[in-house]
């Protein structure tokens, strides 16, 4: 009697220790696929997030490279032109495009293109600031038809001084003036002269 009362406590014993072992496994096999599936998550937005920041960039890159294409250069002399030779009244420069690059809208603000210009030319001088001043436009040379600034194209560029409204600066002998060129993409261009202590007609300023 004894027997059957020992064997029926070791099966008892025996039962028990395979539910818990049995248990225990769907536990680990549910804690597994919890972590695996956090694990592929994770992995998902870190992915995500890797070529979100490849995509911009790229796109910062070849932004880069076309405002670095589109730069103009002045080429030659800053010419000004002082009818009375006490003050200046006309100043002219030519631009081309630098590097070969990406066409400039040259638009003159001018006549017939008065406030359609995309190219923003500023002034200033010791006495104040004129922005989005009045400025002509002349194709030289082999240039197209079109207010484009082409690879080896150059324009004149006139800034009638006596045309800028209640702002008409008075430049005269020793003075200085800023002239920056505003594209509407790529760098500023600015140009600085100072003139000399007497004025001719037309002055060459290198």
């Amino acid at each position: 009697m004894k027997t059957n009362i020992f064997a029926t406590l070791a099966k008892t014993a025996v039962n028990i220790n395979r539910g818990q072992r049995g248990m225990t496994g769907l536990e680990t096999a549910i804690i597994l696929i919890a972590f695996v599936t956090v694990a592929a998550l994770f992995g998902y937005a870190v992915l995500s997030a890797g070529l979100f920041s490849a995509e911009r960039g790229k796109e910062v890159v070849y932004s880069s490279l076309q405002q670095a294409k589109a730069n103009m250069e002045i080429s030659g002399s800053v010419i000004v032109q002082s009818a009375d030779k006490s003050t200046a009244d006309h100043i002219g420069f030519t631009v081309r495009n630098a590097l070969n690059g990406a066409p400039i809208d040259m638009t003159p603000n001018f006549g017939g293109t008065l406030g359609q210009n995309k190219c923003v030319l500023s002034l200033t001088t010791a006495s104040g600031y004129c922005n989005n001043i009045k400025w002509d436009m002349a194709r030289m040379g082999a240039a197209d038809n079109d207010d484009l600034l082409e690879a080896g194209e150059q324009f004149g560029i006139t800034v009638d001084l006596t045309n800028l409204g209640s702002t008409d600066p008075a430049i005269g002998a020793n003075a200085w003036f800023n002239i920056q060129v505003k594209p509407n993409q790529g760098s500023t261009m600015t140009i600085q002269r100072t003139l000399p202590g007497a004025l001719d007609m037309v002055m060459d300023l290198y």
